[in-house]
């Protein structure tokens, strides 16, 4: 006698997967394990970044055009350069800016364009556009993309009881040291300006000797030149000969002969305010300060897409290594400002508390409607698929 009730083996339905999956537990078991360490090496790999990473197409074009005001500088450059530009496909917005000497076009691009792509069309069209342009510009103008992802992530300081040329020697060997780091695209050195000779003419004494900036200017360059000297063949070996005349000391320039017409010498010294080369720094662009004391200041930049926290983590290793080799000096003050990765850090913690609380509060309810059973089952499949959704993420 058979029960009704009971469905037979013929009517029985059967869902692959899931038939599959019970026949060959052990491989399953062996699946979830391997997808649930790939998911937590991709999580602790992944790009952690404050804000996502926006891809904006944008190419600006920088033509410099001295002693030209605005409205010259709109006529002559940016209105050619225009012209040519608002042919090329894909444009999303084009806007200029024409001031004293500068003309700069940004050219944004739709989000589907690829920048490269969109680089060489613009390229092309001030290619088109170069035969309308001032025939006197010093250089071609210059065509570059715009990332709007670089951005500093950190400011790393360094003060002390230094000269100035002392904390940019610092400043560059940990320049040096930042940008090998692979998570770094760049470091920025502010605060201090490259080295300048400057040479104050007194104007007086230039017209008094018949002097003229055009002269002086060219007498420096012809003085301070290398220059083959040929060949020169010893037995069976042949060398090149190459006469250095660049200059090795600020004394050097100042004893140039400027002129020697009718017997008469006129050295640099003669015609400088103070008889004096003045070696020192290019015009400031750029102050840091710090508790209100100047500092040197290395903006570093990181790559796009690359991880945040563990650039930072290697910056700090990095600063670490040069004092244990006492590549810096322990009295150098060096402080970290605008870490971005402290942010970083607290909302990734507030993110893994609001997970471990859901789960918790989720097989806690569970618990009392189906069981501990039930309820465990599900606690596990909760992180177990957002680790799993980590290794798609992080593709």
């Amino acid at each position: 006698m058979t029960n009704k009730n009971t469905p037979s083996s013929e009517n029985r339905r059967d869902f692959i997967l899931s038939t599959a999956a019970l026949k060959n537990k052990n491989t399953v078991y062996l699946i979830i394990i391997m997808l649930i360490i790939a998911g937590a090496l991709s999580y602790i790999g992944m790009s952690k970044e404050l804000f996502p990473e926006v891809v904006m197409p944008t190419v600006m074009v920088k033509t410099v055009y001295p002693g030209n005001p605005p409205a010259d500088m709109e006529n002559l450059v940016t209105r050619s350069l225009e012209k040519e530009i608002k042919s090329v496909d894909g444009i999303k917005t084009l806007k200029s800016t024409s001031s004293q000497d500068n003309s700069d076009i940004f050219v944004e691009f739709n989000s589907d364009i690829e920048i490269k792509d969109a680089l060489q069309d613009v390229k092309d069209a001030v290619d088109r556009a170069s035969g309308e342009l001032p025939d006197d510009l010093p250089i071609d103008p210059m065509v570059l993309d715009v990332d709007v992802s670089e951005f500093p992530i950190v400011n790393v300081n360094i003060s002390g009881d230094f000269s100035l040329e002392e904390l940019k020697v610092y400043a560059e060997y940990l320049e040096e040291k930042f940008e090998n780091i692979s998570e770094i695209s760049k470091v920025e050195i502010k605060g201090i300006e490259d080295k300048q000779i400057r040479l104050n003419i007194d104007k007086n004494k230039m017209d008094a000797y018949g002097l003229s900036f055009n002269t002086i200017e060219n007498t420096i360059a012809y003085e301070n030149v290398s220059i083959s000297g040929g060949d020169l063949i010893i037995g069976k070996t042949r060398r090149s000969v190459r006469t250095s005349g660049e200059f090795k000391s600020i004394e050097e320039i100042e004893n140039i002969i400027v002129s020697a017409e009718r017997g008469r010498i006129v050295y640099m010294r003669d015609i400088l305010e103070n008889g004096k080369v003045i070696n020192g720094y290019k015009d400031a662009l750029s102050y840091a300060r710090l508790d209100n004391e100047p500092v040197v200041s290395l903006q570093v930049i990181k790559k796009s897409g690359e991880n945040l926290i563990s650039a930072s983590a290697k910056i700090e290793a990095e600063i670490e290594v040069a004092k244990k080799l006492k590549a810096i000096p322990k009295n150098l003050k060096v402080t970290i400002t605008n870490d971005q990765s402290d942010r970083v850090k607290k909302m990734i913690k507030n993110l893994e508390n609001s997970i471990l609380l859901g789960v918790i509060f989720v097989v806690f309810v569970l618990f009392f409607f189906l069981g501990a059973r039930n309820a465990g089952l599900v606690g596990m499949a909760i992180p177990m698929s957002m680790l799993i959704s980590f290794v798609i993420l992080n593709r």
